[in-house]
């Protein structure tokens, strides 16, 4: 812990204190919590992991991508299918489902190296569309044979696996636990080595890190590649939680909006920011549904609010890349 302390600078993330938050959210929310909350709590671990990819992208390297929900998708797909087909330990499946992710996003990042600002957020947005009409046709495997693995009786659904070692709720949630605050200690290591210096010269100026030599192509592609993997991750174990049927809501355009503007919100110049996203888009949300207003109003006002502040945050770092003469 030490060695890993010396690595990881204070103003990246604190060791100490986020073993200490890990440690608490195993131990504690299963003792202070409904099974309801326990869910609850596992979704905001998943859409940290999600939501800290985002801050990767946004705020370490200045690429607005929208297209996180596409290896999401992905991730989950992926890991899904092999449960059902395979018999490899779901760790082996979750790093699978990264790879996997992972070249999709290369593929994502490679159109959208030329453009910028909201240009790139759109192009990203319609990369995420195209992968949700795609996951919409061949459907989330669900226990059937075949490329897709998808059975047509509601009777023959089949649950999918999880760790032997995680089958209760319970325990796959401290599963998850531990399986963020991994993601997370490896990206504050990746962010205090080159590619971390790397990406901050990228985001402050494209032509004053090529001009020091940076190869700005090959270190946005491994950006691309590195958020994607972790998208991919947070799939998979959200894939893990659906008892039944995993549904394409969660991968949609709009689910896309909603998690850019959240990562905002909780702040993508820091790793704690996926954690405050998580926190926002899950917790808080379930609480207004259960306790003030109805699910359908807060969706819908949330959308709103949310996709207004996004807007006016892509228009001013449009501006302000305009000003460092670094915009498409």
């Amino acid at each position: 812990m030490a060695g890993l302390k010396a690595l990881l600078p204070r103003r990246e993330f604190q060791v100490g204190a986020a073993a200490a938050i890990a440690l608490a959210a195993m131990f504690l929310v299963p003792a202070l919590f409904t099974g309801f909350w326990v869910a609850r709590f596992s979704q905001t671990a998943i859409f940290a992991i999600l939501a800290s990819s985002v801050g990767l992208l946004y705020g370490r390297v200045g690429l607005v991508s929208l297209g996180q929900v596409a290896p999401y998708g992905i991730g989950a797909w992926v890991t899904l299918r092999l449960a059902f087909a395979t018999s490899l330990p779901f760790p082996i499946l979750l790093i699978i489902a990264g790879l996997v992710a992972a070249a999709i996003g290369v593929m994502i990042g490679l159109p959208a190296l030329r453009v910028s600002g909201l240009y790139l957020a759109l192009v990203t947005l319609m990369l995420a569309a195209s992968v949700e009409i795609v996951l919409s046709q061949i459907k989330f495997p669900n226990g059937g044979g075949g490329f897709s693995g998808v059975v047509t009786q509601l009777s023959d659904i089949a649950p999918m696996r999880r760790p032997g070692f995680a089958s209760s709720d319970v325990a796959y949630y401290r599963f998850i636990v531990v399986a963020a605050f991994i993601i997370m200690m490896a990206v504050a290591f990746v962010l205090t080595r080159k590619p971390g210096r790397a990406w901050a010269s990228i985001r402050q100026s494209e032509v004053s890190a090529l001009a020091a030599g940076i190869d700005v192509t090959r270190y946005k592609l491994y950006a691309f590649a590195i958020a994607a993997f972790m998208a991919g991750v947070a799939g998979g174990l959200f894939a893990g939680t659906i008892p039944k049927g995993l549904s394409l809501d969660p991968f949609t355009r709009q689910a896309a909006i909603f998690l850019i503007a959240a990562a905002v919100m909780g702040g993508i110049r820091s790793l704690w920011g996926g954690l405050f996203a998580g926190v926002l888009a899950t917790l808080f949300l379930a609480f207004l549904t259960q306790n003030v207003w109805g699910h359908q109003l807060w969706t819908d006002f949330s959308l709103s609010l949310f996709g207004f502040g996004l807007l006016m945050n892509l228009v001013q770092n449009t501006k302000a890349d305009e000003k460092k003469g670094i915009a498409s």
